[in-house]
């Protein structure tokens, strides 16, 4: 051996072995994706394409309500290269579809009851072609009066067979006589918030040779779509196959069923693969959004500030179809007094249709609206006391063992106290100087038109709860499969990757579970068995708890031989690292020799404990888990112009257990980013009950530029021993409590009500300086 050859082999041997990667549960695991979403190389459902392609396109109704004439598509259908035209006449099996309800048409046939509801839909051989026949189908329209007004609903003509009321929920609990010392009286509206997806709605149909259909979708509920898919076009079940693919992050049911029905259709009646894009105008028209809400509250407290009653009526708008209507307004009622002890409690809850754009799940739904009015209601209070507002809020708060107004005992940790501490109790930023230097910090930025003296700073409270899964009796459950084989573990579970982590925690399940570095998550379709929809926190839960169940029925298929062997339980094995060791160390081998080269399976379900139906009173245990927050917001306030600038939010949020550190704290900023949109700008505009300006124009986002510092403050880590890990939901919670606390911060510093969301310039603009 020559002189170099020794030197390389001695270095070699002295240096120290690689540091093993980091992989498990309460690992910031890098998502397998995310290289690819930042690169631009991830494929999307808008980028698919088949041989044979046709486009499709889909004419809309232009108003919001008016009775359908006649429908004449023989114009489209002699314009070169189409090749279908469909309407309600070409619908072979049910007609109308829903998330919650079926009440939706596929197609409009007689009356058209909202703006932008399809009429009929054409395929061609080039988008254009689509576009131009889809404007040549001739509709006569008798336009009618739309109903607008959520009020006016319960006195006008039905809008549908159903009638106009989706649901009405009258909570009674405790003594209806009870009163306090001091009242304090409110109205609050909340405006309708579009998802406003990063990318708009697109798909692309493929006909089977069994006269069946695949759907390739960004679809957050592909079972749930495919057996709506397969009433609407008269087929089994089995014969519509939905295919998941490219879904660009989803804050709701990311995808419009509306949008999906009619290219199934077309590709059925064409025989060839049919793609549609929406444009963005489409995507605003066609989905559901956040129901706007008319609130009206009454607070009745003794004069030490402890809640004696809350008297409430909340009314929903549902849009033109009931959707998920009646369970947000479950949501809303259950949840009406806040994370507070309320010894008596009486909230009546309506849910109606109108002429405005359709409502539904948009997360945090129903408790949202609630929060932004109970915690206006809780700084009326305080000032009309002369107490601290998180100081009255403290001697209210909510904790493990009391009682909800449904009549609900709270088993889940409930440190509402413990977060709020937390939030007041952390350093205020500094003060803006009046110097040019800092005009940047103005409301309106460097080239604001504000004075540094008409600037107030507020400081403002928000406490919120969300409900974790499915209410009032819905099945939640998921299956997954776990599969190992070579040291390469395969998971597959139907449990759609709509932003929130299912795939990176999936894998770090596995990885914790058996020692195995590479793990995999399959792609997913309806061949796989039914995980549900992707919102509520429910695949952290019940999909995650499917995985680790399989994952751990495999372990004990790896460990049985090894423990039978040397005479002890699997028990007393444990897996760190790849490597198997026994408790007193008679055993050591790795997971792969232990494997031998065989191919180890497992499929399990996970279905959380059953929750039942609010009964006539309100009063039932409806819900499976909830989460709680707290939010201390900061903000300037330009009181001439009436600009707000959100200088920081400190939040303390109850997690269970935290299972991906850097992934939570995405989730959790992402979700207050959502809520300073909800209290400051987003707004879909309507006039008689057309959108007005459905682009990105006209609704405003919140850019990075607007993103305030976010300081979470605490992440309080008391495990839900019922749910898997004991994690609970992160990203809805912020949502519903940061619009509550920038108003409140707004409140104090104009000593204006803000009762309404978004926070209009007029409602910031002090007069009697």
């Amino acid at each position: 051996m020559s002189n170099e050859a020794a030197t390389a082999t001695t270095a070699a041997e002295a240096a120290p072995a690689p540091e093993p990667i980091p992989h498990g549960i309460g690992v910031s695991l890098q998502p397998a994706d995310a290289r690819a979403k930042t690169e631009g190389t991830f494929p999307y459902a808008a980028d698919l394409w088949a041989e044979g392609l046709l486009w499709a396109a889909v004419l809309r109704s232009p108003h919001a309500h008016a009775r359908i004439v006649s429908i004449d598509t023989s114009h489209a259908r002699e314009m070169p290269g189409v090749r279908a035209v469909v309407t309600h006449e070409d619908v072979p099996g049910k007609p109308v579809h829903g998330r919650g309800r079926a009440d939706r048409p596929v197609f409009a046939s007689e009356v058209v009851r909202h703006h932008g509801e399809p009429i009929a839909a054409v395929a061609a051989d080039h988008p254009d072609t689509a576009r131009m026949a889809a404007a040549a189908v001739i509709v006569e329209y008798e336009v009618l009066d739309p109903v607008t007004d959520p009020e006016q609903a319960f006195e006008a003509e039905p809008l549908h067979p159903d009638g106009n009321l989706v649901r009405h929920i009258p909570l009674q609990h405790g003594d209806p006589s009870a009163t306090g010392e001091i009242v304090v009286e409110g109205q609050y509206r909340i405006g309708r918030q579009d998802p406003a997806p990063i990318g708009a709605e697109a798909g692309l149909a493929v006909p089977r040779p069994d006269g069946g259909v695949e759907l390739y979708l960004a679809s957050t509920d592909p079972h749930a779509d495919r057996d709506t898919a397969a009433a609407c076009y008269g087929l089994e079940p089995e014969r519509v196959k939905v295919v998941v693919t490219g879904v660009p992050g989803a804050t709701a049911d990311r995808e419009d069923q509306g949008f999906q029905l009619p290219l199934g259709l077309l590709a059925l009646k064409t025989g060839c693969p049919v793609k549609l894009t929406a444009t963005r105008e489409e995507s605003f028209l066609g989905h559901v959004h956040r129901h706007p809400t008319l609130l009206r509250y009454r607070h009745h407290a003794d004069a030490e500030g402890k809640l004696v009653k809350v008297e409430a009526q909340i009314l929903l708008d549902a849009g033109a179809y009931a959707d998920t209507s009646a369970e947000a307004l479950a949501a809303a009622v259950g949840f009406a007094c806040g994370p507070y002890v309320v010894p008596n409690a009486f909230i009546e809850g309506w849910a109606v249709r109108t002429n405005n754009p359709p409502s539904g799940h948009v997360r945090g739904e129903g408790a949202m609206q609630v929060c932004a009015a109970y915690e206006a209601q809780m700084d009326k209070l305080a000032k009309k006391l002369g107490v601290d507002p998180a100081e009255l809020r403290l001697r209210n708060a909510l904790a493990t063992g009391d009682i909800l107004p449904t009549g609900q005992t709270v088993t889940c940790p409930a440190p509402v106290a413990e977060l709020l501490q937390a939030v007041r109790d952390f350093p205020l930023p500094d003060l803006p100087k009046d110097t040019p230097e800092d005009e940047w910090l103005l409301p309106g930025g460097p080239e604001g038109a504000g004075e540094p003296g008409a600037i107030r700073r507020g400081v403002g409270y928000g406490l919120g709860m969300v409900h974790m899964l499915g209410t009032e009796g819905a099945d939640e459950v998921s299956t997954a499969t776990v599969r190992v084989q070579d040291g390469v573990a395969t998971v597959l579970c139907a449990a759609v990757e709509t932003g929130q982590g299912f795939t990176t925690l999936a894998r770090q399940i596995v990885q914790e579970t058996l020692g195995i570095d590479e793990v995999h998550v399959a792609p997913v379709d309806t061949d796989q068995p039914p995980a549900g929809p992707g919102c509520r926190g429910r695949h952290t839960w019940v999909s995650g708890g499917a995985v680790e169940r399989a994952a751990k029925m495999v372990r004990t298929q790896l460990l049985q031989p090894l423990a039978h062997k040397f005479g002890m339980s699997t028990e007393l094995l444990q897996i760190t690292d790849g490597k198997i060791t026994s408790y007193d160390g008679v055993l050591s081998t790795t997971v792969t020799e232990a494997m031998d080269g065989k191919e180890l399976w497992a499929t399990a379900q996970c279905r959380p404990h059953p929750t039942e139906p609010l009964d006539e009173a309100g009063q039932g245990d409806a819900f499976v888990g909830m989460a709680f927050c707290a939010i201390r917001a900061v903000v300037d306030v330009d009181i001439e112009l009436g600009s707000v600038r959100v200088v920081e939010l400190a939040l303390a949020q109850d997690v269970g257990r935290i299972l991906n550190p850097a992934q939570l704290e995405a989730r959790i900023e992402a979700g207050v980013t959502q809520g300073v949109g909800i209290a400051l700008t987003e707004n879909l505009r309507s006039a008689r009950g057309l959108i007005r300006h459905p682009d990105l124009t006209g609704y405003a986002l919140p850019t990075a530029l607007d993103a305030p510092e976010i300081r979470i403050v605490k992440l309080v880590e008391e495990r839900d021993v019922v749910a898997p890990f004991g994690a609970k939901a992160a990203s809805a919670v912020p949502v519903v409590t940061s619009p509550a606390a920038v108003a409140s911060a707004v409140r104090a510093a104009t000593g204006r009500p803000v009762n309404r969301l978004p926070i209009r310039p007029q409602a910031a603009v002090v007069t009697d300086r």
